[in-house]
């Protein structure tokens, strides 16, 4: 089968017009500039490496959302896992000590409102970063995500409000 190539000037257009949002919705989603900035790129190159190109820019964003959206997922639950067998360590060697690069990363401040994004449940922290950093509309995130419509109007609507006191409660 004859594999499609994308001219670099074409691959160099959609990656300068979309970084910013995709960087912007793995950041939110993090809340590490680092972590952001890798799986942005990891996005870019299985955009890169799609076989199909997409008909236009506007389903090329949609399409790199989904993407990152899904590393995000993988690596919540990557450090989730991480963290369940990071606290049996805790629990069967209690004098098991962190590494000093990991207490530095624990113990680095970030920003209040990051914190408290950070609170909240995954599936209300995309639909909300969708919403404010990615700019998206209810109907554009839900065919990101694979809900309807009204059910993404709830979670923004619950998100707002699980921030809000949070952010009252200064509790982050």
């Amino acid at each position: 089968m004859m594999q499609i190539v994308k001219p670099d000037f074409e691959f160099k257009k959609v990656y300068e017009t979309l970084y910013p949002v995709i960087f912007r919705v793995a950041y939110r989603v993090t809340g590490d500039r680092a972590l952001a900035e890798d799986l942005s790129h990891e996005a870019f190159i299985k955009y890169y490496e799609r076989r199909n190109p997409l008909p236009d820019l506007k389903q090329t964003k949609y399409w790199l959302i989904r993407v990152v959206k899904n590393i995000a997922l993988n690596y919540e639950k990557k450090k989730l896992r991480e963290k369940k067998a990071y606290d049996k360590l805790q629990f069967k060697y209690p004098h098991f000590t962190q590494s000093g690069e990991a207490e530095f990363i624990k113990e680095e401040t970030k920003s209040f409102v990051q914190k408290a994004l950070n609170k909240l449940p995954y599936n209300l922290r995309i639909v909300l970063v969708l919403k404010e950093y990615a700019g998206l509309n209810y109907k554009e995130i839900g065919s990101i995500l694979g809900i309807r419509e009204g059910n993404v109007k709830i979670r923004v609507f619950r998100a707002r409000e699980r921030l809000g006191k949070i952010i009252d409660s200064d509790a982050i």
